[in-house]
Formats: structure tokens, sequence, C-alpha cells
């Protein structure tokens, strides 16, 4: 047995485990295998990205899962991969290229994709190699990637089957258009973004009544050149009479017609909208029902084109607002401008506002929604926390047709071809046509979401389909509960006629102490390397984990996760000290055992059965706490304590260190998910087992022997007597590391040895009929009344003045809190938080005041 060292190297046990457990296939699933299959597919991140805060609370939960289920003698298969994330990494390569003076249309769509796969290749790796550093017990073996070929065929496969169902069209349509990316973009990558900006009251001139003015209002008058007509709510009295007639567009000028369309806000600005089908959902569906003309002002990358008029011909749609602006007034039509907030919709990858746009695309009908509604409201498919259904819900009832084509060249290319001199023949298959010189491919390629969303079942060839699919566990963000989640529900029951997973864990997001979402332009977002390399993989997968309430959102503090590396430090301590004690060959439990070992016991009995309970409700924050509260607590802070009186007895030692291997075998395996490393390490230098802890039964965790509740009673009364005389001790400013004498008073007969020790009592004087001296400090504890003789031990004439002193300045500050209270301006205007906070100030001054009056009043006697 390798003895434990005085100080705890987490660098060096975790890379020596990690390396271990590579090296013997420890996480590899088993096909074929008698034990029943778990199995959990890893959220794939993106290709691009490097490890966040986020990826490690996502995927430690996952890890503890998977080990909890390796434990419970399951057959574990946690898939990993990657996602090929069209628009970010065909971004990054793009700036590359664009270092050395070029841009993707001087290389060719066959060089940039090589150039791309390039990329892949040498940076695609990064957070594979961070989530091992995590400990992350994937089944590397199988790691997939969304544009591998098989996957590939996966992608193409749902496609054509989907197309020929009549689910997938190609049509016309109001799209979310990027400027940056040059790509339509889903409703779910549009990021609704609250914006300081103007609204802007336009004149438009009636045709019919020179000299006469519609007033119009609006936030984009750079799209005026596009105004077909106006609108008006024909049941709005102020208006209806012009329905009819024209006005004058400002700009470029030409008569434009009023409509009357119930579909206009009239409480919305002045009731009157100028209709601009091409860029606005609402405009074009108004356009649609009035057979408005579509003039399209915008060119993709969001300048104006030809059509805005020769003065705004190529500036920037921003631009082109200000020159707008002061052509309307230089012309004497903008009547007011005034500071306005409003949603605007913005790109999530690119970060820019989109645009709405007429476009030609291909769009799916969503396939199994009714099926995927039920499976969730059911049961069938769990959300935990609960309250996401709602959320669900609501987009499932809204639900519209997926956009799924993309205009980039990096992504599963639309596997559709138009014949080069048959116009309106296509080819819509998973293999080009056998002629294929006279076709030309379809040039998009397919949403990243396409592909991901068949990621639960296309990463598995079928022999692992037979064992692990359904899969058991979801772990994800709530903010992809449409794009991911509930897609991947609809892919599973429409391909595999099963649903993909029985259990959605949403994780909470990680903030800052001040509640802002974490960025790197705020600069409050740390490198989870860093704080590995500070304070060790395991202390801060569990550091993290103690802070991160059910489904959430997390105040990020890093000195919780230093407390993660501080209780890895107790730990491990506590092993070295039962260590020294040597070993044991007692198998079998001992017949007797002292109160404390039969308390220990049972706090261990009842703290494994909060974890069995935690693990059914998803609550990982409560078990980890649940562990904190047991190892520092109860067994370190005070069984351990109070053990070191039975180890020097040799009749009670063997007992004594039975019980002790007993509770720190089961730490270790209940541990063992949360902080794998350590307990490992642990675990192989106590002999506990022969192999890793990782296949560690979770069986006879619980002591299955009778334990005497009133022997567990009198070792908690004892605890509580501690820490009362402990108090009772810092009250009157006596070291806690000074031996006095204490007198007990005892409510009954017991042994009270081990309560001396603890209390720091030398002597202690257990005396039934004993008569303290007038004023002599003294507390009620469940074991008795505890006395203070405090002659030799305290300076009465100075602890009087100190006391005397600490009530004037109470005084002042109880006085100073009233009148804030009294201030009937501050209870009214204050933040409740802010008031309510003065209130406790008040009740604890007071409470305090109270107690120092009584101890100056008892030394005075």
């Amino acid at each position: 047995m390798e003895a434990i060292s005085t100080a705890y190297e987490p660098g060096a046990v975790e890379q020596k485990w990690y390396e271990a457990w590579i090296r013997n296939d420890a996480f590899r699933a088993k096909v074929p295998s008698v034990q029943p299959g778990y199995s959990i597919v890893i959220p794939p991140p993106n290709v691009t990205g490097v490890l966040t805060m986020g990826h490690v609370l996502n995927n430690t939960i996952q890890d503890i899962l998977a080990r909890r289920a390796r434990m419970l003698g399951k057959n574990v298969l946690w898939l990993p991969g990657t996602d090929h994330a069209g628009i970010a990494t065909q971004t990054v390569v793009e700036r590359q290229i664009r270092k050395e003076g070029k841009t993707r249309f001087d290389l060719g769509r066959e060089e940039f994709v090589k150039r791309v796969w390039q990329w892949k290749e040498r940076h695609g790796g990064m957070i594979i190699e961070q989530l091992k550093r995590l400990g992350c017990s994937c089944d590397w073996s199988r790691e997939r990637f969304t544009m591998d070929a098989d996957y590939s065929r996966e992608v193409r496969a749902a496609f054509v089957e989907l197309y020929r169902k009549g689910a997938i069209y190609r049509g016309k349509r109001m799209v979310n258009w990027c400027p940056a990316s040059l790509t339509a973009l889903s409703d779910e990558e549009v990021i609704a973004t609250p914006v300081s900006g103007f609204l802007y009251v336009i004149k438009y001139e009636i045709v019919e009544s020179p000299g006469r003015f519609l007033q119009i209002a609006t936030t984009r008058p750079e799209t005026l050149m596009g105004d077909t007509a106006v609108a008006v709510n024909p049941r709005d009295s102020r208006y209806a009479h012009l329905i009819g007639g024209h006005c004058w567009r400002p700009f470029p000028r030409t008569q434009i017609p009023i409509i009357g369309d119930d579909a206009i806000d009239m409480e919305f600005g002045t009731g009157v909208l100028k209709v601009t089908p091409a860029h606005d959902k609402i405009d074009f569906e108004i356009g649609q029902r009035h057979g408005l003309e579509i003039v399209d002002i915008l060119n993709p990358d969001g300048t104006l084109n030809a059509l805005a008029g020769e003065e705004f011909a190529g500036l920037d749609r921003f631009e082109a607002r200000k020159r707008a602006v002061e052509k309307l007034q230089e012309l004497g039509l903008l009547s007011k401008e005034e500071p306005y907030q409003h949603t605007v919709g913005y790109s999530e990858r690119a970060g820019v506002p989109i645009e709405p746009r007429l476009s030609e695309q291909w769009f799916l009908r969503y396939p199994e929604v009714a099926r995927t509604l039920t499976a969730v409201r059911s049961g069938e498919i769990r959300f935990r926390p609960e309250r996401w259904i709602k959320n669900f819900e609501h987009w499932i009832e809204n639900i519209q047709d997926w956009c799924i084509s993309r205009q980039l060249w990096w992504g599963h290319r639309i596997p559709v071809w138009y014949h080069r001199t048959e116009p309106g023949r296509l080819h819509v298959d998973t293999e080009p046509p056998a002629d294929l010189e006279n076709w030309e491919q379809d040039p998009d390629v397919l949403d990243t979401w396409f592909s991901s969303w068949l990621w639960p079942f296309a990463t598995m060839p079928p022999d692992l389909r037979t064992d692990f699919y359904p899969t058991n566990d979801l772990v994800t963000g709530p903010d992809i509960i449409f794009l991911w989640v509930t897609r991947m529900i609809m892919a599973g029951f429409e391909f595999q006629d099963a649903k993909p997973f029985g259990d959605v864990f949403f994780t909470g997001i990680i903030r800052d102490v001040q509640g802002r979402k974490m960025s790197k332009s705020l600069g409050n977002s740390p490198d989870p390397l860093d704080l590995i390399s500070k304070y060790g993989a395991d202390g801060l997968r569990f550091g993290l984990l103690r802070i991160a309430p059910h489904g959430q959102d997390i105040r990020f503090d890093e000195k919780q996760i230093e407390e993660g590396r501080n209780f890895a430090n107790k730990l491990w301590n506590a092993f070295r000290f039962r260590q020294l004690q040597g070993m044991i060959e007692a198998v079998r439990p001992p017949q007797a055992l002292s109160p404390y070992s039969v308390h220990i016991l049972s706090l261990l009995n009842r703290a494994v059965d909060r974890i069995e309970q935690g693990y059914k409700d998803y609550l990982f924050t409560e078990i980890a706490q649940t562990l904190y509260d047991f190892v520092w607590s109860d067994f370190c802070d005070w069984y351990v304590e109070a053990a070191k009186t039975e180890l020097k007895s040799d009749k009670d030692r063997v007992n004594c260190l039975w019980v002790m291997d007993r509770v720190l075998s089961a730490v270790l395996r209940l541990l063992h998910p949360f902080m794998p490393h350590i307990t490992e390490e642990l675990w192989h230098r106590m002999a506990f087992g022969t192999g890793s802890i990782q296949f560690a039964p979770l069986s006879e965790l619980r002591v299955e022997v009778t334990l005497d509740e009133r022997a567990a009673r009198f070792a908690a009364d004892v605890y509580q007597a501690t820490s009362i005389t402990r108090n009772l001790r810092a009250e009157y400013r006596i070291p806690s590391n000074k031996k006095i004498r204490i007198v007990l008073k005892p409510a009954t007969a017991n042994d009270f040895t081990v309560f001396g020790r603890l209390s720091g009592a030398e002597p202690l004087e257990v005396l039934s009929d004993y008569e303290p001296a007038r004023g002599e400090p003294v507390a009620l504890t469940p074991i008795g009344q505890v006395f203070l003789p405090l002659e030799g031990s305290l300076d009465i004439e100075a602890e009087k003045q100190r006391l005397t002193r600490e009530i004037t300045k109470l005084e002042e500050e109880l006085a100073a809190a009233r009148k804030k209270l009294a201030n009937q301006n501050f209870v009214s205007r204050a933040p409740a938080a802010v008031v309510e906070e003065h209130r406790k100030r008040e009740t604890d001054f007071s409470g305090r005041l109270e107690q120092l009056r009584e101890r100056l009043a008892a030394l005075a006697e």
C-alpha cells in the first residue's frame, strides 16, 4: 500500500489516472454485452470551440451520470463528437483568407472547402483535448464529427426521404437574411435584442388633396424607397375615407396607393403604415393580399442597390438611414425624431441585425409534430425542470416551416441536381446522377441543425443502436430547446420510430457575481483551463456543482472553486489520518459500537438516501452539498475528533477503524462521479479494491445493521453541547486553544469524556450538585448545564470596560438604523431589499445589545 503524502498535488494525480483510464480502455462501451445499456450523447461542441464554463457545467453533469451508471453495473456509452458549425467555421477560415488579401471567391468552392478541412484537422480537436483535462469519461474510440462520410450519408438520406414525402419543398419566401454571413437563417437562429434607436415621423402628401399629409411613424426611413403602398385600418375613422386614394412617396417621388388592411395597429405611432413588401414580413403579407409590387432596394451584403436611387446606391444600410433622415429634413418632410426603445432581430452567429429578405430557399414542414408534443406532455420524455415544457409547447403551437438552406460553402451540400438542358428536371438522391456532366448541383448547404437533429442515432452504427438507442439522458442548455432538443425528438420519431432520449436536463446559464452573462467583451469569463491549473479538475467540477441549483442560472464566484480545492485537501487529509492509524483485518461489523460510531453510520445512511433521491430528481447541487456536509462537518469535524478518544483505547480501536473504513469506502464511491481523479487515487492507496473505482459497485453503501437510536441521539447531543460551549467561550473572549476548567451539571448520567476533550476542558468536572458562583457564565445544553468558572481565565475589570465600549457603539448604530427607518422618504423610495436589510440590522443590533447588557450585569454582580 502506497503511503498518502502530506500534500495533495492534483495536477500529477489527474494526469496519471486519466492516462491510465485511456490506456486501459476504461471508457469503451462493450459490444455485445450482457450488461444493461446506458447511453448519453454529448451535445457536440462546435469544431471552432474552446472550453467555456458552460461546457464545464454541462459535461461535468454528463460525466456524473455516465460514471454513476458504470458503478451501477451498466454498459455505458457516452458518445462524444463535434459539430462542423457551418457559419462559425466558414467565418474563421474566411478571416484567415482575408489576411492573405483574398476572398473565398478567389479560391473557388473546391479549394475553399479543402482549406476548411485543413483548418479542422489542425485546430478542430482542441476542445476534445480540453474535455479530457476535465476528466470526461467519453468513449473516445467512437468520437464522431457531423461531416464524417457515414454521417453525411445519414443527412442526405434524411433529406431525400423527407423530400419524397413532400415535407421538403423549395419556394420564394420572406426569410431572415444575415448580411455578414450572406445566408438565410431560421427563426431560431435570430436573437431578439433590445435596441435604443429613434422613431421618425415622416410626412406623405396626399395626391388627391395637395398640401395635406399623412403622418407615418417608422424606425427604418432608409427603406422608404421600397414603399409600394401606405396602409390604414379600414375601421380607423381618421383615415378610412382615404382608402382608394394615393400619396406621394418622398423619394424616388412617385404615387403609391392608400390601402385598407385589418393588420394595421391603430394604436402604434400614427396608425398609418408605410408598406415595404421586400423588407418586412408583415409588409410582405400585406403586399401579397393586395397584389403590391415588390421593390428590393438592398444587396445581399446590406448595402443599397440602384433601385434606391443614385444618391443611395452603394451606401451601407445604416449610413443610408442617416442620409435618408437628412434628405427628409431638407424636403421638410420629417415631422419628428424621438428616442425609441424597440427590439431588433440579430444574427446569433454574426452578431449583426438581420434583414427580412425575399429569397428562394428550401423549407421543411416539420414531421411528427403531434407525436412530439404528446411525448413531452405525457411524460414519455421528461423535461427537468418541468417549467421548460411551457416554452416548448408555445413554440410547437406556433411552429413555422423550417428554412433549411444556407448560402454557404462549408456544410452538407443539398443533394439536389438540376438538369442543364431540361429546365424543371431534378435529381434528388443520396448519390449524384450517373451522367453528372449533364447536371448541376444546388449550390446551397443544409442548415447545421439539419445534421445535428439526427445526432442521437446517426452517430451510432446499427450494432450500437440495438443496445444504446434510445439514449437515456440528454444534458443541454435551454437556449437550444427549439434549435436542437425539439427537432431531435421529431427526427427520432420520424426516422427511428422511437424517442431519442428519456430525460432532458436543462442546465442554467453561468453568470458573473453581478448577474451578467459571461462574455469575452466584458472580461468576466474565466478560462476553465486556468482554473484547472490553479484548483485541479476535481476542485473545479465539485466547486461549480455546489453553486448550480436545479436548472437555475448560476452566479459564478471563483471562491467557490477554491472551496472545491479545499474540499479535496480536506478529503486527502482525512484519508491520510486514517492510513496513519494502521490497517486492520476485521471484515465483519463489530458487536459493540460507541455512540459516536453509531451516529456517523446513521448519518451515512441518511446521506446515502438523500443522494439516491437526488439522482432520481436530477438535483446535482443537493447531492454535492450533501457530500460536502457529510465529509467536512459530520465526519472530519466531529467524528474524527470524537474518535481520537476511542483510538487511544485498545478495546475500542479496531471497532473505530472498521467504522472509519466503512464510511470512507462509501464516501469515495459516492464522490467518484463528481471527483473522479482523487477518489481513484485514494481508493488504490487505501487498497479498498483491486480494480478501478469506476466499476466499484454502489451496493453496501448503507450500513444494514441495527443502530441504537438512543446512542446516536446522545452523540448528537454531545456535539450540540460542544458547539454551545465553544460559543460561550467565544463570548467571553477565551481563546479556543486555551484549556480551562469547565463544570457540567449533567441531565443524565453518562460518559462525557469526548465532550470534555472537544470543548477544551481541562479539567471537565461532572458535578450533579454544583452550585455556581454569582454571575458565573452558564449555558443550557442537551446534556446539561455547562458552567465556566472564570477565576484566572478572565480579567473581569478589563472585560467590563470592553463590554461598556461595545454597548455604547452598538447603541449608536441602533439609533442610526432606527432613524433611517423612521424616515418615510427612505422607506417609500429605497429598494425593498435595502429597506429589509435595515430592518434586519435593527433586529440584530437589538438582540446583540440585550446579550451584552445581560453579560455586563452578570459580571457586575
